[in-house]
Order: structure tokens, then C-alpha cells, then sequence
């Protein structure tokens, strides 16, 4: 198991920056999951630790060694992209088995051993005199994992490789990328844009914005411990309310000030609260913190349902029973999770208090 460090990592070019000194430690044997929208610099990040872009600036280890300027080939890494990127007119064996009799010094019947355990553990022995084009998607998806698989690499590296497979074939090789970590213990870098996957795959994630690391951490500490109004909006779907506070909120905030702290619901500042962490309640619960608003509208999702409210000039979502007698222009109270609760700095979007 190998770990890589990337000390104030930059790209530049002529015209912007992609990636802006970025400092991350990938553990050895980690998952870690690299999250963000489009342009936010993760996929060029990947690249850079792969060797198929030149780092500006700063250094990156891998296993300790200095490969900052070395070529993809010195780095031991194998890299499994969102086009798959197979050869058409290969069969799924010798797609997997090319890059082993080209560069390696290994002999015909090592690297059929080597396919062989592979195309096992990814469940595509009958497949491997098949072509690319007699495969499905998830199935081409297996291929390109055992293509890098027989490398036996230090380190994995996946850009977005469940972006083009529908939704149940991407819960299916979630699972099994899971399973594949678990079972070998290597190092996986995973760029994704999509927060469920980091969510469900990731050891740690790492959650970048516009070149820079907004937070790093366990998805479950990130989901309820966002460093900032980005990775609070960001992770988490559907995502988190926000509600601007007014002078009315700010009644009750000796209440909350006393929990949360001085710097707590000043006008300006920004509640944040997730639909779970959410009550809807018919009648006005006697408490400062408890907020009238309007029914909108509400999906019913079979097992869950999701309420939009109006409270004062903010939509609320708000999840609840899927059989709750809610309906458009209904009035309604919503009291929050206190415990759950976090605000926000209007202007820079810092996180100023949680109890979490």
C-alpha cells in the first residue's frame, strides 16, 4: 500500500488557474474521493498525479518517492477513465492483457494468469474473446478495471468512470468498487462530481471549489460539519436550506447564543439545516424558534415525501412521512433540530457555530 503527497500542488495556465496550491495527504490504502462541480479542478488534480499534466508548482510523492517531474510510466499508477478508452477491435482479453506483453517482462503464461485472476474477481471470465461493442456499458466499465487491475499498480486512479451508466448500474459498481477496495487494500484517488458516490465510496473525501480544498474529512463528518456554505450546499441531496436571518428570528437568539456562542443569529448571518433536520407541525409550537411558513408544493417519493415551504421570502424543503396530510397553501409551523443547527457568515459563507 502506498500513500502520495501533494505539497502546494498548482496549475497554471495562460489564461487561469486550475488548481491553486493545493496540500493533500492520500493515506496508504485509502479511498479518497475527490468532489466537486465542473471546473473545479479535480480532474486536472488527477491528471497531475498521473503524470498526464505538468504540475506547475509545489511537489508530489508517491511512496515517498519525488515524482513531481517524473514520466506516467515511473510512477506505477494505473488510471481508469470516464470513456473507458478500450481498444474496439481487441477482445476484452487482449484488451486487458496488451499493455502487460507490450512493456512488461513478463511471460505469455504470467500474464495469462494475471488476466485470468482478474477477469475472476471482476466477474467477466465468459467475456474474454468478446469485443467491446458486444458488451454493455457496465460490462466495458469491469474491463477497464481489470486492464489496470493486472498491472498490480501502487495506486488507482478513477476519473469519473460511472458517469456514463444509468442510475442502477451505477448503485451496482459502487458495490463493487467497494468490494474491490476492501478486498485488495490499495490506494484509490476517485475524481467524481456526483456527491452520493463520494458519499458511499469514499474513506475520506475531499471537496474542492473553483482550483481550491474548501474540506477534507470522513463523508459523515463533511456532511454534518461543513467547514463553509459551499460544502454545506454541495454535500447532501437533496441539499441544505439556507435561511437568512431576520430581526424576527433574532429574537430567540439568547436562547441560542447561549448554545452556540456570541457570534450566533445576528442578522446577517445564514441558518443552515438540512430536510431531515425539520419538523412540520399543523399548530405553533410555543417556542421562539419555531417558524410560520406556507405550503408550496410536495413530491411523494413512495417511502419519504419532500415539502417545499415558504417562510418568509425563503423555500424551505423540508423531508417528512410520505402519508402526511400536507397540501399546497396549507399553513404550517417548522421547528428546527437544534442540535443540528449551523450559521453561517452572510458574507464570506465561513461556518460560525454548530453543536454537531
Amino acid at each position: 500500500m502506498t500513500a502520495i503527497s501533494l505539497q502546494g500542488i498548482s496549475k497554471r495556465y495562460p489564461d487561469h488557474v486550475a488548481v491553486d496550491r493545493l496540500d493533500l495527504d492520500v493515506q496508504a490504502g485509502e479511498f479518497m474521493v475527490l468532489v466537486g462541480p465542473s471546473g473545479c479542478g479535480k480532474s486536472t488534480t488527477l491528471r497531475m498525479i498521473a503524470g498526464l499534466e505538468d504540475i506547475s508548482e509545489g511537489r508530489l510523492l508517491i511512496g515517498g518517492r519525488d515524482v513531481t517531474h517524473a514520466e506516467p510510466h515511473e510512477r506505477d499508477i494505473a488510471m481508469v477513465f470516464q470513456s473507458y478508452a478500450l481498444y474496439p477491435h481487441m477482445t476484452v482479453y487482449m484488451n486487458m492483457a496488451f499493455g502487460l506483453l507490450r512493456a512488461s517482462k513478463l511471460t505469455r503464461s504470467e500474464v495469462d494468469q494475471r488476466v485470468n485472476e482478474a477477469a475472476s474477481r471482476l466477474q467477466i471470465t465468459e467475456l474474454l474473446q468478446r469485443r467491446p461493442n458486444e458488451l454493455s456499458g457496465g460490462q466495458r466499465q469491469r474491463v477497464a478495471i481489470g486492464r489496470a487491475l493486472v498491472r498490480k499498480p501502487k495506486v488507482f486512479l478513477f476519473d469519473e468512470p460511472l458517469s456514463n451508466l444509468d442510475a442502477k448500474l451505477r448503485t451496482h459498481m459502487r458495490g463493487e468498487l467497494e468490494r474491490l477496495h476492501a478486498e485488495l487494500g490499495i490506494t484509490i484517488v476517485y475524481v467524481t462530481h456526483d456527491q452520493v458516490e463520494a458519499m458511499t465510496l469514499g474513506t475520506r473525501i475531499a471537496v474542492m471549489d473553483r482550483g481550491h480544498l474548501r474540506q477534507v474529512g470522513a463523508p459523515m463528518e463533511v456532511y454534518r460539519r461543513p467547514a463553509n456554505r459551499f460544502v454545506a450546499s454541495f454535500i447532501g441531496s437533496p441539499e441544505m436550506n439556507f435561511l437568512p436571518v431576520s430581526e424576527d428570528m433574532a429574537e430567540g437568539r439568547a436562547w441560542l447564543n447561549h448554545h452556540y456562542g456570541a457570534a450566533s443569529l445576528q442578522p446577517g448571518t445564514v441558518l443552515g439545516l438540512r430536510p431531515e433536520e425539520l419538523l412540520i407541525s399543523s399548530v405553533e409550537v410555543a417556542a421562539p424558534w419555531s417558524w410560520p411558513g406556507v405550503v408550496q408544493r410536495v413530491e411523494r417519493l413512495g417511502a419519504e415525501a419532500y415539502a417545499q415551504i415558504r417562510v418568509g421570502t425563503a423555500d424551505v424543503l423540508v423531508r417528512t412521512e410520505a402519508d402526511a396530510a400536507l397540501e399546497a397553501s396549507k399553513p404550517v409551523f417548522l421547528t428546527p433540530e437544534l442540535s443540528r443547527l449551523r450559521v453561517f457568515d452572510g458574507q464570506t459563507g465561513a461556518t460560525l457555530a454548530t453543536r454537531e
